[in-house]
């Protein structure tokens, strides 16, 4: 009787060598469950919690493992496939289909007759074949149609021939008893068994064909797939056939299982999530379901299998959380490619391409990266660089011209020692990268960093360095806390940087002048960067340190605890350690007009600060516009006014007034003592 354990806690549970062949484990939790050496044939684990399950050297052919959480668990050496029953099926539809294509050769026999012969078609034999073949094209998909007819006519053309000119003349020898007389008399004995070895061959060449065709529809193997183009669509079926009864993983979490040893003929693997799987020795992976993961790749799974894939090509394939763990992958390309959350741990990526790979989560622990090539590589604070081998690496891909470009380090005599690759990469992997790929602003990006900073004062931002790439390509890079999502604060940056570029320039620059002085140089910094044609630096060290190539203008600007306030020049060769403002030093008469024109600006603000809301930036720019009308409306005060701003200048009457919408109305009233 089946035994029946749905929907049970059975975690920790010893099934260790029992037979449980077509029990029902469904729904059932049945985590760290010892099932080593049992008999699980046809057993139902669909939804089960198999979370660190053992299934070591178990049966497990025709077992179902659908939508099951497999994280952990341990298949080595257990023996998956087609369950004994489920052969005979097999057998029974493939003399069936056996059956149908003798139809089909014979209704192509037929049909071939009608064409010097139309009476043929009043022949009941003709009509019932026709009547037989049909149902076969209805109650198959249109695919299952296009794959049979293939090989069928494969089939029926060496059938054809067998039938239209050997099999005649066999049969007319042995229908004229006077010919085969004269025949025996003449020829003698030997030329009728030369025909009947005539006939063995042929029917022997059709068995073998025959038999190719469905190993070539069976294997997934790149040789065979050369050339054969047909061969996909009819192994789609083939495979998908062969393995309804045998062992499925569909959307199975296979996360970390452990399939070492393990034979997977037959196996469905369609949806899984294959996420650090181990498939170390694994037998006929070649004859798997592989559905959209990355198994459907050949080449792979030879290499999951063996570890061996020097030189191979993996360029823009989805390779995320694949686990090569140990393997070797010297002069393998994986340009373009997603090794997302892979483990490389103790991989030899000797001379690696590993050109704009997507490197997030990535596990290099004591992995060999001697001589890769590492271009725009995606690498985050995830990517993991512990133990890393490591002598010099390439920043730049290799051309036939130069095929050691960017060497790091630069001085060809020296290498890097034992944890200075993870240093060297350490502050790339630390910042918030700020990439602006069109229409870069520097207003714009100067309110965007100081506003985002202003936000979020727990994320410590600090400027690291400035890069610019092609035309108009502007890289912020900034130092964050080590606990800052740099995700969302990208994500803001952008939002806040979007908003601010729809805005006239009139408007950022009296928001520039809102917030402080401060974000003014970054301003100045951005330009200098963005106008100097040949800028371009690579901050690889929060210390300053610039790797360049060639001669460049490179303007460097250490911005650790500095004040903001002034601006920056622009050299060949600018070092700004401290940036410092203007020191005023003013009269006592120039005191005495500063402070008697900013006391009066400050009551007239506080006055329709009280009447005018001031929540928005559009509510701020209302409440500075209705200023400047009062201020015009009374050319006293705007005498007053603008004798402050040639007396003292803009930054002391800001200061005097000391008032939040100061700065907005000072920007747009400094014009009027150049029009005086």
């Amino acid at each position: 009787m089946t035994k029946d354990y749905s929907g049970q806690n059975l975690r920790g549970r010893s099934f260790k060598g029992q037979n449980l062949e077509g029990a029902d484990f469904s729904d059932a939790d049945i985590r760290g469950t010892d099932f080593t050496s049992a008999i699980l044939r046809g057993a139902d684990f669909t939804n089960a919690n198999l979370r660190g399950a053992d299934f070591t050297n178990a049966d497990i052919r025709g077992t179902k493992f659908i939508k099951a959480n497999l994280r952990g668990a341990n298949f080595t050496d257990a023996k998956a496939g087609v369950k004994k029953s489920w052969l005979i099926v097999v057998l029974v539809v493939s003399f069936l289909l056996f059956g149908l294509s003798g139809f089909s050769y014979s209704l192509a026999g037929h049909l071939v007759t009608l064409l010097t012969d139309f009476n043929y078609l009043e022949s009941p034999t003709l009509v019932w074949k026709i009547l037989i073949i049909i149902p076969f094209f209805f109650i198959t998909s249109r695919h299952i149609i296009i794959s049979v007819l293939a090989i069928t006519l494969a089939i029926c053309g060496l059938f054809y021939l067998y039938e239209s000119v050997i099999s005649p003349v066999v049969g007319k020898i042995f229908s004229n008893t006077t010919t085969l007389f004269n025949l025996f008399s003449v020829v003698g004995m030997g030329l009728f068994l030369f025909l009947i070895i005539v006939e063995i061959i042929i029917i022997l060449t059709i068995v073998l064909l025959s038999g190719y065709i469905g190993w070539l529809a069976l294997v997934r193997n790149k040789k065979t797939d050369l050339g054969h183009n047909w061969t996909g669509s009819f192994r789609s079926f083939a495979t998908t056939f062969a393995i309804i009864g045998g062992t499925s993983f569909r959307s199975a979490d296979l996360t970390n299982t452990n399939f070492t040893g393990a034979t997977l003929k037959c196996t469905d693997f369609r949806n899984a999530n294959l996420m650090q799987t181990i498939f170390d020795n694994a037998k006929m992976l070649d004859y798997i379901l592989p559905g959209v993961t990355y198994l459907q790749n050949i080449e792979l799974c030879q290499v999951l299998v063996n570890r061996f894939g020097r030189n191979k090509n993996f360029d823009r394939q989805d390779l995320r959380g694949v686990n090569l763990k140990g393997a070797y992958l010297a002069d393998t390309s994986f340009i373009g490619a997603d090794l997302s959350d892979a483990n490389l741990q103790d991989a030899d990526l000797s001379r690696a391409k590993l050109i704009q790979t997507q490197l997030d989560g990535t596990n290099f622990t004591d992995a060999t990266l001697t001589g890769a090539y590492i271009e725009d590589w995606n690498i985050t604070s995830d990517t993991n660089f512990n133990g890393v081998q490591c002598k010099y690496v390439y920043m730049r891909s290799p051309t036939p011209g130069d095929p050691n470009p960017r060497r790091k380090p630069d001085n060809w005599n020296e290498t890097f020692a034992d944890g200075d690759f993870a240093d060297f990469i350490k502050p790339i992997v630390d910042t918030l990268d700020l990439y602006h790929n069109s229409g870069v602003d520097p207003r714009a990006i100067a309110i965007s960093f100081k506003q985002l900073a202003e936000n979020n004062p727990d994320a410590e931002l600090r400027i690291v360095g400035m890069e610019v790439k092609g035309e108009n390509k502007f890289l912020l890079r900034a130092k964050t806390a080590a606990t800052a999502d740099k995700s969302e604060l990208s994500a803001e940056y952008f939002t806040i940087y979007n908003q601010l570029k729809i805005l006239a320039q009139q408007e950022l620059k009296a928001l520039i002048e809102e917030k402080d002085s401060r974000i003014r140089s970054l301003e100045t910094m951005v330009k200098t960067a963005l106008q100097s044609p040949k800028f371009y630096t690579e901050t690889y060290h929060n210390q300053g340190d610039t790797m360049t190539t060639g001669p460049k203008k490179v303007s460097k600007f250490d911005l650790q605890n500095a004040q903001f306030a002034g601006g920056l020049v622009d050299a060949e060769t600018v070092n700004a350690h401290q940036i410092g403002g203007n020191i005023n030093n003013y009269t006592p008469q120039y005191r005495q007009n500063l402070a008697e024109a900013a006391a009066e600006i400050k009551q007239l603000l506080q006055q329709l600060e009280q009447t005018n809301p001031t929540t928005t930036n559009a509510q701020k720019m209302t409440v500075v516009a209705k200023a400047i009308d009062e201020i015009e409306k009374n050319p006293t005060l705007k005498a007053r006014v603008i004798g402050a701003l040639k007396a003292g200048g803009t930054e002391a009457l800001k200061e005097l007034v000391d008032h939040p919408l100061v700065n907005i109305l000072v920007a747009s009233i400094e014009g009027w003592q150049e029009a005086e």
